[in-house]
């Protein structure tokens, strides 16, 4: 396949589970040679669809799909400001199509083009929630009993729900939450998880952000007893310098990087070893390439990654994941979201679990396909979620 150029860039906006996907197809002047991207910002959708549409696709056409590196450096300076979730997300589209496009060229699946397995599945943690311990706890059995020895552990998901709210007349509409009694709750939540489920599972818990620093503090330390695997966004991005305080105090393990889209946001926690896990969601930092030079950067400082895997990654972006976790050293576990019947259809190829373990298809490139017709089907909505609209007791506009 000598000169191939590329032809062609799509933008595939579609919501089969139910939140909104953003998916990046590159064609090329090889017919049938194409490749597919995860480019999901779910809450700002359209604006990524934009600058696909409008900047990334012009700056692609005509050119070699092989020049990845050249590729993602040239558009990530390209609009002179960078490193915003927007065009992080544009970017990544592009470059993971250009490792699928990559991998189909050279007839192998994209871990081999990144060093090779060092693993044959990558274990992986689902969510178990509930509105009390009990409920919790029967849903962690229910996990457990189908193989997973990861847990991640919430009481009412993000900050508890099921407090009575004391607002103050006038209140504006939000998802409120009570930070001191979401705190409270926590420690009570594991002590229970422990005196029953015993010390072989792993339990992990997210923050979520919702606590200040000196509250998250407390909490990690009030943790302690209940050997976590790790506790996951204790603080906001605004807040990092507080994890050199958090670590002097603690001993309970830290990952932190969901809401990460600078290079000098996750550099001093690593080089500092600050955290244990790094978390990053893909395509906000730009994909592939950037996630596997902060992978081989985490081993040198003895930092694990723990890519972020909620249901705002679309299939595509799974399948990238679990490429950088089977061809990482330092893995530590892999985020996992269970995918729709609708999903599995839109998106034939979609990796499987066994027993706590993911595996991708052995195919060329991501291993993994989309049906044009199937995802028009199910159009994304713009409304915002609930969840993001975060308001204290008082009514306070808070961390989401």
């Amino acid at each position: 396949m000598l000169n191939v150029t590329i032809r062609d860039v799509k933008t595939i906006l579609t919501a089969p589970g139910g939140i909104n996907l953003v998916v990046v197809k590159i064609e090329t002047s090889e017919p049938g040679l194409y490749g597919l991207g995860c480019a999901t910002f779910t809450q700002r959708h359209l604006a990524v669809k934009s600058a696909i549409d409008d900047y990334i696709k012009p700056f692609l056409i005509g050119k070699d799909p092989a020049r990845i590196e050249d590729l993602w450096q040239s558009a990530m300076v390209s609009g002179y400001w960078r490193n915003g979730p927007i065009m992080n997300n544009a970017i990544s589209g592009m470059e993971m199509a250009l490792w699928d496009i990559k991998g189909k060229m050279a007839g192998m699946p994209v871990y081999q083009l990144l060093g090779g397995k060092c693993r044959e599945g990558v274990s992986v943690y689902r969510h178990a929630d509930g509105r009390d311990v009990q409920e919790v706890e029967d849903n962690v059995r229910k996990f457990m009993d189908e193989g997973y020895r990861y847990i991640r552990c919430q009481m009412g998901l993000y900050g508890g729900r099921h407090e009575i709210m004391h607002k103050p007349e006038g209140a504006l509409p939000g998802a409120y939450f009570d930070p001191a009694a979401y705190a409270r709750s926590i420690p009570k939540l594991f002590n229970h998880l422990r005196s029953t489920l015993g010390s072989e599972i792993e339990l992990i818990h997210d923050v979520h952000e919702r606590l200040q620093p000196i509250e998250a503090l407390r909490l990690a330390k009030a943790l302690e007893p209940y050997d976590m695997f790790f506790l996951e966004d204790a603080l906001a991005p605004e807040h990092i310098d507080w994890f050199r305080v958090i670590r002097n105090q603690t001993s309970v393990p830290l990952a932190m990087g969901e809401l990460f889209v600078h290079p000098q946001e996750w550099l001093p926690l690593i080089s500092e070893r600050l955290i244990d896990f790094i978390r990053v969601h893909i395509s906000a930092i730009g994909g592939i390439t950037p996630a596997k030079k902060l992978a081989v950067l985490c081993e040198a400082f003895g930092v694990r990654t723990a890519w972020h895997g909620p249901g705002d990654v679309s299939p595509v972006g799974h399948a990238a994941n679990l490429h950088l976790d089977i061809s990482s050293i330092n893995l530590g576990v892999q985020e996992w979201y269970a995918f729709t019947d609708a999903e599995r259809e839109v998106f034939p190829g979609c990796p499987e679990v066994r027993q706590g373990y993911a595996y991708i298809l052995d195919k060329p490139g991501l291993g993994i396909e989309i049906d044009e017709v199937k995802a028009a089907q199910y159009p994304p909505r713009t409304n915002l979620p609930t969840w993001t609209l975060a308001r204290k007791p008082d009514g306070t506009a808070s961390r989401p």
